[in-house]
């Protein structure tokens, strides 16, 4: 595990197989409750599979990164997306990004595809999407609250984020609770985005339905590809891991 400076806070960040700066490397944007440590073996068995380079690192406030010291605005997927994401590109030297983003990471991918003049993505991989608010993601982050709240969720997120925890799973439940985070809605940037994109969605998506996949596929100007999962919820990379990465590395490769 090495370290960052950006924008004034130190980020963790890891690098999985060798180091090929002629290639595109696979960048890693982790989940709303993610970190490098939640991508588990993945980043390993990815970079295996596609001979790429695997680039990771924990947003601020998850895992071993710098700690919050406020809240998250309605925004702040935008922020990570339109300042922090090209500073991190820069400040590693990665110019032939091909973004894989997990849920607020897929969205994550999306706002900097499609609100940024920066050339360097080639391709995205948007493992369950949101591009706006749905009933089923409100009832699925009230659940997690539950979760959290009766130790269960706390007593597992605690392995990965340590003293980190209750901040930053407080900061992303209350924000997607908040009434006003109710309108956002990235569709507008996906006219935009003209690289290919691989989408995939388990069929039983808890926080999500089809009508993220729709949106994408119906707005952005690229080639897409859909991947539907059967029996498959929030997390293909680790309910169906080999299915993923067998579809991730024909799509990249």
């Amino acid at each position: 595990m090495s370290y960052l400076q950006i924008r004034g806070h130190r980020l963790e960040c890891a690098w999985f197989g060798p180091r090929q700066t002629s290639r595109p490397t696979l960048v890693l944007l982790h989940e709303g409750l993610g970190s490098i440590g939640m991508w588990g073996d993945f980043p390993n068995a990815l970079s295996e599979a596609t001979g790429l380079t695997v680039f990771a690192y924990s947003r601020h406030g998850y895992g071993g990164s710098d700690p919050l010291t406020e809240g998250f605005g309605v925004n702040y997927m935008h922020q990570e997306a339109l300042t922090i994401l090209p500073a991190v590109l820069d400040e590693v030297g990665i110019d032939q990004p091909i973004l894989f983003g997990h849920s607020d990471g897929a969205s994550i991918a999306l706002i900097y595809a499609g609100g940024n003049s920066d050339p360097r993505p080639l391709k995205l991989v948007l493992e369950a999407p949101h591009v706006f608010v749905e009933d089923i993601s409100i009832s699925g982050i009230e659940a997690a609250r539950k979760g959290y709240q009766d130790g269960r969720l706390r007593a597992a997120l605690e392995r990965y984020h340590g003293a980190n925890t209750d901040r930053v799973f407080w900061a992303w439940n209350r924000i997607w609770l908040d009434p006003a985070f109710r309108s956002w809605n990235i569709e507008p940037c996906l006219s935009s985005i003209g690289v290919p994109i691989q989408i995939i969605q388990g069929r039983d998506d808890e926080y999500g339905t089809l009508a993220q996949v729709e949106a994408i596929a119906g707005r952005c100007v690229g080639p897409i590809e859909t991947v539907l999962l059967e029996e498959c919820g929030h997390s293909p990379h680790r309910a169906q891991r080999d299915n993923v990465i067998e579809n991730v590395a024909r799509f990249v490769c």
